[in-house]
């Protein structure tokens, strides 16, 4: 049952390649930014990277994708629509992962590469996550 306040839009499970190649896109991208020392663009790859993979995920498994504006909702409908006896676990991954989009976009420091490397190793673990579910 997805939460009241949380905007949803319909679509056919099939539509799910259409973000799933998205997540691809963005995954390749991330590889880049870490070999080319890239951290912000590393940073914003890992967080779209993330966001298609639970759009995917969402509509193979659900026929439902997040509408909000609020990228955080995102979490609570992936923690309330997948049953999965790790779904905390990931869906903690993601929130962390999605909460360095702030860093990069409003903050006035640059990402440290520690701490891209931390989004790297989360984001390779959630993508391939996701990737197990819809295969």
């Amino acid at each position: 049952m997805t939460p009241k306040n949380i905007i949803i839009r319909r679509l056919e499970s099939s539509k799910h390649a259409v973000y799933w190649k998205k997540a691809q896109d963005f995954y390749q991208g991330m590889l880049t930014a870490n070999n080319d020392g890239n951290w912000n663009s590393l940073v914003l790859q890992a967080v779209h990277c993330a966001i298609s993979a639970t759009d995917a995920l969402l509509v193979k498994k659900k026929g439902i994708r997040c509408s909000s504006k609020d990228h955080f909702d995102i979490i609570e409908l992936l923690k309330t629509s997948i049953d999965d006896k790790e779904i905390n676990k990931y869906a903690g991954s993601l929130a962390k992962i999605i909460n360095f989009k702030h860093l990069v976009e409003y903050e006035d420091r640059m990402v440290m590469e520690k701490e891209a490397y931390d989004i790297f190793l989360k984001t390779d673990r959630y993508y391939n996550w996701v990737k197990s579910k819809i295969s």
